[in-house]
């Protein structure tokens, strides 16, 4: 099965009320620029996505899933939103370079990806990112695609760090790193 095909099949038995912004976003609207460009990298059901065009962003979101992609269109329109959904692979094809205002990443993690988001901001772009940690007692089983501790803190090492949480061992559930950084 591709990875396509799996994230599909787990995005048909997703129920549609899930599409909730991450907290890195929640948290931190207030460093939200005034609009813009902004890109849900990952997207999944694309809270973050509609959370920004609601918000007057020029609202795109990528994801493999073309099941994911579908649903939110539909959910953007009964909304009143636009969002720009396109499956792709973003790893295969990353963002082209200074192309964003801001870049959104949700419970993702490929590194190899790190150099081409960082690229894909403008000057003054900022990177809300948040994901697993190895410590974490949710997320992918995987190990591969949860972060080593403080990992995060180097791997956007182009861009300024405004904000950065950790709680590792320390988390009583999901422990998950969250950044903030801006492309200078």
């Amino acid at each position: 099965m591709s990875s396509a095909d799996k994230w599909n099949e787990r995005y048909r038995m997703t129920p549609s009320d899930v599409s909730v912004p991450s907290q890195v976003l929640q948290q931190h609207i207030y460093l939200l620029p005034p609009g813009g460009r902004s890109l849900d990298l990952a997207a999944g059901m694309g809270g973050n996505a509609l959370e920004l065009a609601h918000r007057g962003f020029d609202s795109h979101a990528w994801d493999i899933s073309q099941v994911a992609m579908s649903r939110l269109e539909v959910k953007a329109s009964l909304s009143g939103l636009t969002v720009h959904c396109q499956a792709r692979d973003v790893v295969a094809s990353p963002p082209e370079p200074q192309s964003f205002d801001l870049i959104i990443v949700s419970r993702f993690l490929e590194r190899t990806l790190c150099p081409a988001i960082s690229n894909a901001l403008v000057p003054g772009g900022l990177l809300f990112y948040q994901t697993f940690t190895i410590d974490s007692s949710e997320g992918p089983g995987n190990p591969a695609y949860r972060l080593q501790r403080n990992e995060l803190l180097h791997l956007f090492p182009r861009l300024q760090i405004i904000y950065y949480r950790e709680e590792g061992i320390l988390a009583r559930a999901g422990s998950e790193a969250m950044l903030i950084a801006r492309r200078p």
